[in-house]
């Protein structure tokens, strides 16, 4: 009698919400026995999150600027899943603010969760995605290739996950680990809402600005996501896929923000 093949398994930093929780709905869709584990900071929306997956996802609560908490969670996984195929470092912020009144607080805070935690995460997750020849797939964004205003933390640390992609790529493809970015445009999550809300985006001149006129779905980056987790990305590694509507092959930034 043949084993049954063990499920896959993913897991997701910043998994509770937003871009992160639509690639872990997306995992699940696509194979039955899949399961997903979930790394967030806030336990109240991890089991909000956990609830609507259902009994093949799992939460760890987890603060990605922090490696012991970051190690822990990936210890659950070695103990729980005995088993990682796929990581996503999702886990992000936003902090609007102009370069000149920036606080090297706000500025570190977002380094290290952005940047930081991609490192943590990756670096914990790579014995058990080594042992079954996985993949990462890092959250970089249009902001890792244009400049724009008002975002200078932001900005730079998405230009250096690009790096950091670019790095884990060519050190770890002995290992059998693929490693990878997507670049979102802008996308219609809780944290694009909770901007609007505060007045500090308006989506009109975005939905101008980019050439598909819209902004994307989260399940429109999750796709390409689990693309490049699964075995039809086989070849690929090291590479930023711009999932951004044109957005970044199409003319200037706001002018009225400079």
């Amino acid at each position: 009698m043949t084993a049954p093949t063990p499920p896959r398994v993913l897991a997701v930093t910043g998994g509770a919400s937003g871009i992160g929780l639509a690639t872990a709905t997306h995992w699940l869709a696509q194979d039955p026995a899949a399961r997903v584990v979930l790394l967030d900071l806030r336990p109240d929306t991890l089991d909000e999150a956990v609830g609507r997956l259902g009994d093949r996802a799992r939460g760890v609560a987890t603060d990605v600027t922090d490696r012991a908490s970051v190690d822990a969670a990936f210890a659950s996984i070695a103990e729980t899943e005995s088993a990682l195929h796929g990581l996503v470092n999702c886990a992000g912020n936003f902090s609007p603010a102009t370069t000149t009144e920036l606080e090297d607080e706000d500025w570190g805070r977002l380094i290290d969760i952005h940047l930081g935690g991609t490192l943590r995460a990756s670096r914990a997750a790579h014995d058990l995605l080594a042992a079954t020849r996985g993949a990462i797939v890092n959250l970089a964004s249009v902001a890792a290739v244009l400049g724009m205003p008002r975002r200078a933390s932001y900005n730079s640390a998405k230009h250096g996950i690009v790096g950091l992609t670019k790095s884990l790529a060519v050190e770890w493809a002995a290992h059998g680990i693929r490693v990878n970015a997507v670049g979102p445009g802008y996308v219609l999550t809780p944290s694009t809402a909770m901007l609007k809300e505060r007045g500090e985006l308006d989506t009109a001149p975005l939905e101008q600005r980019i050439p598909v006129r819209r902004l994307a779905g989260a399940e429109e980056i999750a796709k390409p996501i689990a693309w490049l987790l699964g075995p039809d990305a086989s070849y690929v590694t090291g590479h930023t896929l711009m999932v951004d509507g044109g957005m970044t092959v199409a003319g200037e930034w706001y002018p009225d923000e400079r």
